[in-house]
């Protein structure tokens, strides 16, 4: 490169302003390209689809068309949208949204996890037992009961104490399946519509229900 500007300059101190000045060039291209940046975080009631009550029963629920719906209202165009379960008994996976795959889903999954002999669920398994499920030595800690305490429950009390236990439900199983599938699933998006397959769905698996369930949406990018 020669020009009147560069021709008393050292090779390097030509290469510097070279790359400078391409740099600057990328990024006024680039700031031109995209828009204001978005950064917008969505908590969603999910309602179940299927009939109650909750009776530790498998279920899939379909979150593409909420999805879609937010990221339209968010004008967001590039970037990504990560979607997160707010329970510990649910799951987000990407996968075909079919009726019939879903009670595969369920079947196989029990089989991977059966419920406890002393579950309410009506697929429990004679002679299944959990540790988490043992509830009368829970909270077996101080840390677990402090965990408690911050969730409302004056466990100091015995009857509060035995008014906790008798509401926790039978669900190690629902825990360790929640583990295996993951809680969260992050999505790019290009020109406004995320990236997935023809036959892909943003699915919410839950596994201790059927249940009204939230999750959490988080928008990052640029319109």
């Amino acid at each position: 490169i020669w020009n009147a500007s560069t021709a008393f300059l050292a090779p390097s101190q030509v290469e510097f302003g070279h790359r400078k000045n391409l740099v600057e060039l990328l990024a006024a291209t680039t700031s031109s390209a995209i828009g204001a940046p978005v950064c917008e975080y969505k908590q969603v009631t999910i309602p179940t689809s299927q009939p109650g009550p909750p009776q530790q029963a498998i279920s899939v629920e379909d979150l593409t068309p909420v999805i879609n719906l937010y990221l339209s209202e968010s004008g967001m165009k590039q970037g990504t949208v990560t979607v997160i379960s707010r329970h510990t008994t649910t799951a987000i996976t990407i996968n075909e949204r079919e009726s019939r795959l879903a009670k595969d889903m369920a079947r196989y999954f029990l089989q991977l996890a059966p419920p406890d002999e002393r579950s309410s669920s009506a697929e429990a398994k004679d002679g299944v037992k959990y540790f988490h499920n043992d509830i009368d030595e829970r909270p077996e800690s101080e840390e677990e009961a402090e965990r408690c305490r911050e969730n409302g429950w004056d466990i100091d009390d015995p009857s509060k104490l035995q008014a906790w236990r008798d509401q926790e439900p039978i669900n190690a199983h629902s825990h360790l399946l929640s583990m295996l599938l993951g809680s969260s699933e992050s999505i790019p998006v290009v020109d406004g519509k995320m990236v997935i397959g023809q036959w892909q769905s943003v699915l919410l698996v839950d596994l201790d229900g059927p249940r009204d369930r939230t999750v959490g949406l988080q928008f990052t990018g640029f319109q």
